[in-house]
């Protein structure tokens, strides 16, 4: 891994991963993954191979979608084009698995992708050229605006402003979106999520699925801050809530910015203790939202420096134990068939 990734990312630690192993709970249930990437980075490799091993340890993942992460964007051209290498990409990897060669996880069913919105109207040219390059599987783009006054909070390959949300050029580019029929995936912290509701409102036609749950921080001013950040958190996602073109991503708490450091244990978390741990966060959203606007993602690799992909998703069905049989449908597969079109 990267000095730069050590940074911001917690590092994986095959070893200590194999150190807890679970066997599937309801393993007949149909998954589809629909937050996950792929990426080659200096001493940090996750592609296809790497992928199925997680998705091969005994759940029944169906399907996937990729969200961008900067992999493979084009050296050459037209900077606003470059991230276009992206889904050319992946569109590739989801064409290696079509083929059935690989199993039967449809891995990369959909493709998230991303286009500078600041560029406004012509945002849609870019668009254009994403939905010609993913081979029918280009479903929206994600537009990262997770911004804190804190710098060591920030991820440090994106510095949007912060008032992104608001400003004109951004909000151009957004109205892009839904007259090609594309999503937008929204990765923010938890003290904008109120500026999500206010563009939510101001564009009821474009699909919206906000990621890890809002984000919400635990570490440098928020930590030891648990409770004020969750009363500050819920209080923004029942006014999120009231926006019917918005969805869920239940998971992204294996974050370092989460704070709620699973990789410091000597032994890495059982799927009870991680069930407990984001109990409030996922039941919260839930009761607000409503299974069928609510899909548990794994954000993998991302989250693998706190636990593994088994163990994760024993603690995804421990959480929905008491959910009837529709809801689970809906926050395993459901919501995600729904919300990127999925066949």
């Amino acid at each position: 891994m990267s000095s730069n990734a050590f940074t911001h990312y917690i590092p994986v630690r095959e070893d200590w991963l194999a150190r807890r192993t679970e066997d599937a709970l309801d393993p007949a249930l149909p998954i589809v993954d629909p937050h996950h990437h792929l990426w080659d980075r200096p001493d940090w490799r996750y592609l296809l191979p790497e992928l199925l091993a997680d998705t091969g340890q005994g759940h029944n993942i169906v399907s996937t979608v990729f969200v961008q992460c900067r992999a493979m964007h084009r050296a050459k051209g037209p900077e606003a084009m470059k991230p276009v290498g992206e889904t050319e990409f992946v569109n590739g990897i989801a064409a290696m698995s079509a083929s059935g060669g690989y199993g039967p996880t449809r891995v990369c069913e959909g493709i998230v992708g991303h286009v500078n919105l600041q560029i406004g109207a012509e945002a849609r040219e870019v668009l254009e050229a994403h939905i010609q390059a993913g081979g029918g599987r280009f479903r929206g783009i994600r537009h990262i605006t997770a911004w804190d006054p804190d710098p060591v909070i920030m991820n440090p390959a994106y510095t949007p402003p912060k008032d992104i949300l608001f400003r004109e050029d951004f909000r151009a580019g957004f109205a892009q979106l839904a007259p090609l029929g594309l999503s937008f995936d929204a990765w923010l912290y938890h003290p904008q999520i109120p500026d999500l509701t206010a563009l939510a409102r101001v564009f009821p036609e474009t699909p919206i699925v906000l990621d890890h749950v809002g984000g919400p921080l635990g570490i440098r001013g928020y930590a030891g801050q648990r409770e004020e950040v969750f009363r500050s958190w819920c209080a923004a996602m029942a006014e999120l809530a009231t926006c019917p073109n918005v969805c869920v991503k239940l998971g992204g708490l294996g974050m370092r910015i989460n704070g709620l450091g699973f990789e410091e244990k000597a032994e890495p978390p059982s799927s009870e203790e991680l069930a407990a741990a984001w109990k409030p966060w996922i039941e919260t959203t839930i009761s607000l939202f409503g299974a069928d606007r609510c899909m548990f993602e794994s954000n993998f690799p991302v989250d693998k420096g706190s636990y593994g992909y088994g163990v994760f998703w024993n603690a995804c069905k421990r959480l929905a134990a008491g959910a009837s049989a529709d809801e689970r449908t809906a926050l395993f597969s459901g919501t995600a068939r729904r919300f990127y079109r999925l066949r």
